[in-house]
């Protein structure tokens, strides 16, 4: 198989060569493909001079920070047209550790459609992360399980690997969700198609180096869409009438 790692970045000048450096010596057959959204720290000019002396490191330059979701689906379409067979999210700023990748490509060697690192499963966890990020990603995961009627204990992780037959059934083209409600979306989405949905535990590492990007906006959005999608879901489970596509 064909691997890339999609890396969006947007001020990871700091943390983006520790990361790919570990990513490059953990699964070396995985080409890399760092997507910048024109970071002001010269972080995409970084990228640049990394991809000139590495022939499996790709940069894809983004006019703007047009949040996380936009990012990867932008590195989707840019894998899938390069024919790459199995597509990986990973963060920059290490908290998904890439030595820990084999264990998603495994699970979709082993017949999985999407393979989710989970924090939430056992042998998951999290290393130097605060109770509240802990609180809000348990609570989050939890509430859009029993809204959306899921068995994914972390369906807010980011850690992921997709087949490209997932992802060319998933009309990326209609999903405008960020952030966590981008994550949500994607594993609803797979979940409603019927495909194989494997977890595996993973540690995730709070960042070292640099500020993080989540904000209470962004938990706001995730939670009022996945009400949303479940509600409408419900509506038409009741009326017999087709649910509208999640956005």
């Amino acid at each position: 198989m064909r691997v890339l790692t999609i890396i969006p970045t947007y001020n990871e000048l700091e943390s983006l060569p520790k990361t790919l450096g570990r990513l490059r010596a953990a699964v070396p057959a995985s080409d890399v493909l760092v997507v910048d959204d024109n970071s002001p720290d010269g972080t995409g000019q970084l990228a640049d001079s990394i991809a000139a002396e590495d022939s499996q490191v790709h940069v894809l330059h983004r006019k703007g920070k047009e949040g996380l979701g936009a990012a990867y689906i932008a590195g989707f379409k840019w894998g899938m047209a390069a024919g790459y067979d199995v597509l990986v999210e990973m963060d920059a700023d290490g908290s998904h550790q890439p030595e820990q990748l084999p264990l998603l490509l495994d699970a979709i060697n082993d017949g999985a459609d999407l393979a989710m690192g989970s924090r939430w499963v056992p042998g998951g966890g999290t290393v130097n992360w605060p109770l509240y990020r802990q609180a809000i990603s348990r609570t989050g995961s939890t509430y859009a399980r029993i809204m959306l009627g899921l068995k994914i204990k972390d369906i807010t992780g980011g850690y992921r690997a997709f087949r490209r037959s997932t992802l060319e059934a998933l009309k990326l083209d209609q999903v405008e969700s960020v952030g966590y409600g981008f994550q949500v979306d994607l594993a609803w989405r797979v979940a409603k198609l019927g495909l194989k949905i494997v977890e595996r535990p993973i540690t995730f590492v709070e960042r070292e180096l640099g500020a993080s990007k989540m904000s209470g906006n962004i938990v706001v959005e995730a939670m009022i869409n996945v009400t949303k999608w479940g509600l409408a879901a419900r509506w038409a489970s009741l009326t017999g009438k087709k649910a509208p596509a999640s956005k």
